[in-house]
Order: structure tokens, then sequence, then C-alpha cells
């Protein structure tokens, strides 16, 4: 049995991508940073954000 091929995305959650490790999951658009949510951890200090464990 043939399957077809992941149709591209046009709109919704897995459209926008993290720039920097390039998931879908957890992706922050606020204010146009579209990274996801482990990135920010990472580099979130270094952009002027507190990070509160």
């Amino acid at each position: 049995m043939k399957h077809k091929p992941p149709k591209d995305r046009k709109f919704g959650k897995g459209v926008v991508k993290c720039r920097r490790c390039g998931t879908t999951d957890g992706v922050i658009r606020k204010y146009k940073l579209y990274i996801c949510r482990r990135c920010i951890n990472e580099v979130g200090p270094e952009m002027g954000f507190k990070v509160y464990e």
C-alpha cells in the first residue's frame, strides 16, 4: 500500500519552526521571537530575559 507524502502546511502550529533548533513544539511567537521554550531557557539571559526556575 502506497502512502502520500505529508502535505505542506500553510497555517497552524506545524508551520512555525524554532530559529535555533528547528522544532515545532513550544515555539514562542510573541514579539516575533520564533524560538522554542527549551532554547529560550538557554539563550534567554543573553537576550535580556530573566529565567525563573
